[in-house]
């Protein structure tokens, strides 16, 4: 199989925008209860921005007001966006629960890549962005 550059395998900045708009629930995978921490920062803002954010960590019952979930097949709903803040080491795992979970997007954090886990996400019909934080890029589309 060719070697693809990472960049290639990342949704450009008119699907990001696309995607910002048309999928309104994301599974924050890592998210802390720790305001000071970015995972915190980045799910308060999706909050305030009228995105329905599912906090996945399993030390925690509710984080931000809402349910928190073990892992990701622990969801009993349909979830539209993964977002990634956990170490590359987790990620093929993660990729291959929201596959089986039905998302749409696998989004990995700034300082997040792992290009073997964005292709199985992409052979699988899933769009992946990598090294991008949702934040950043949703503030670009006000």
């Amino acid at each position: 199989m060719e070697e693809h550059h990472p960049e290639s395998l990342t949704a450009n900045p008119v699907e990001i925008a696309r995607i910002l708009k048309d999928y309104r629930v994301i599974a924050i995978v890592g998210l802390s209860d720790k305001p000071d921490r970015p995972s915190y920062q980045v799910a308060s803002y999706l909050k305030e921005h009228g995105y329905r954010i599912v906090p996945v960590n399993p030390g925690r019952q509710e984080i931000l007001g809402e349910k928190c979930y073990k892992t990701l097949r622990d969801i009993p709903f349909p979830v539209e966006v993964v977002n990634i803040f956990r170490q590359v080491e987790a990620i093929p795992a993660i990729v291959e629960a929201a596959i089986s979970q039905g998302a749409k997007v696998i989004w990995m954090q700034l300082g997040l890549e792992s290009p073997s886990a964005a292709r199985r996400a992409i052979e699988s019909g899933l769009q992946v962005i990598m090294n991008r934080c949702i934040k950043i890029e949703h503030g670009k589309t006000q």
